[in-house]
């Protein structure tokens, strides 16, 4: 017994036909890619070292750094809670750029430090996360547009800078100890309350503008920093890292927890939209249903047509076995044979070899054979269906 090979049909998956259905999807994909990553280069070069007293871009500190310098007060940058904690004292101003970033934990070794060190920390735009913790009865409230507004308090720092860009998240609280400078809408954009022991306070800015380079020569934004900053010999520049150790804190926030509840909604949102284009889209299965044509059609134009979609579709399977299915059916008929026994090589292919001569055609071959193997045999086949049945209907 010989083994047989089958030739790929049309409906089999080939390389070269796999490549053709997913290019587009593929050139997409890289497209997206490659704007993606031009566009996170564009976008870094604007965004590097926001509130980076390293930085000399739009978003960075450089400039106060280098005013508090000339002043004699020195600034160091740290990245860890070790080094922030450790730097607390009397003669030291900590910053921190990100508190609502800090996991509970680190808050509290924070708060710890820093609550009777005698220093100053200054806390920029802190929200809820943080402020429990960070600057207890301290509550924030619904954020304000940035822009030029007046001291509205009789605090020295404040009414010696005068008017600056303040804005961003206000601050209440109980304590008629606090400092409320530049009010918006009635509450304060930058608060001050002292410690409970000792020289040491907090202030919170809702906005950190006025510490931007690109601000910093605007309105009394230079004097309001340096107020704030140059009160001690030493400043802290903390910016926390999502890479520093100490944010791991026993597992007390999750993963869902750091996320900021503005994504949460969104990707909900996405989701729906999802779940609503796939049952937009989604194929409908059902019974058949026949109309009417709007216009008539040539039946030359729909053959064409049907043998145009068989060669997009490299169908030779299927063409084949259309052209021998008509070609059966036309000469059932002329044979005598019943309809329903049309597409039966047991009694067709007798009929036919009756009709032509000895030294003929092959009916078998022609009427039930093999997929041909290109589109020369394929053309070769309909020639000779033609001259079978010409051969036929002239018997």
């Amino acid at each position: 017994m010989t083994a047989t090979t089958t030739a790929p049909t049309s409906t089999s998956v080939t390389a070269r036909r796999l490549w053709t259905r997913t290019r587009g999807l593929a050139l997409a994909l890289v497209i997206l890619i490659v704007a993606g990553t031009a566009l996170a280069a564009l976008r870094s070069d604007a965004q590097h070292g926001s509130l980076d007293p390293r930085s000399a871009d739009q978003y960075g500190s450089r400039a106060v750094a280098e005013l508090l310098k000339a002043q004699g007060v020195s600034t160091r940058v740290v990245t860890t809670l070790g080094e922030a904690t450790a730097a607390a004292g009397p003669d030291t101003t900590l910053l921190i750029t990100v508190p609502d970033l800090l996991t509970e934990g680190q808050q509290h070794q924070l708060r710890a430090a820093t609550a009777d060190s005698g220093g100053r920390t200054i806390l920029i735009a802190p929200s809820s996360p943080s402020l429990d913790i960070l600057a207890p009865g301290i509550r924030a409230e619904d954020p304000v547009p940035v822009k030029p507004r007046d001291p509205g308090c009789t605090r020295p720092d404040a009414t010696r800078a005068g008017r600056a860009d303040t804005g961003g998240i206000r601050y209440t609280g109980p304590d008629e100890n606090n400092d409320g400078c530049y009010p918006a809408e009635g509450l304060p954009t930058l608060l001050r309350t002292p410690a409970a022991h000792g020289q040491g306070d907090t202030v919170l800015m809702g906005a950190p503008d006025p510490l931007l380079n690109h601000r910093l020569d605007e309105e009394g934004n230079a004097s309001l920093a340096l107020q704030l900053l140059g009160t001690r010999s030493h400043v802290v520049w903390y910016l926390p890292s999502l890479g520093d150790v100490s944010a791991a804190d026993g597992g007390k926030r999750s993963f869902f927890d750091l996320i900021p509840s503005g994504w949460l909604w969104a990707t909900l949102q996405l989701a729906l939209a999802a779940v609503l284009a796939i049952v937009w889209r989604a194929r409908r299965f059902g019974p058949l249903v026949s109309e009417r044509l709007p216009v008539a059609i040539r039946a030359s134009e729909a053959t064409e047509g049907r043998a145009r979609l068989y060669r997009k579709a490299n169908a030779r399977d299927r063409a084949a076995d259309t052209l021998r299915s008509a070609t059966r059916s036309r000469l059932a008929p002329l044979l005598g044979v019943a309809a329903s026994a049309a597409h039966s090589p047991e009694v067709l292919v007798p009929a036919v070899s009756a009709r032509l001569p000895a030294a003929g055609r092959d009916p078998l071959s022609l009427l039930f054979g093999p997929t041909p193997a290109d589109d020369a045999a394929l053309v070769r086949l309909a020639d000779e269906l033609d001259a079978l049945e010409r051969e036929v209907r002239t018997s």
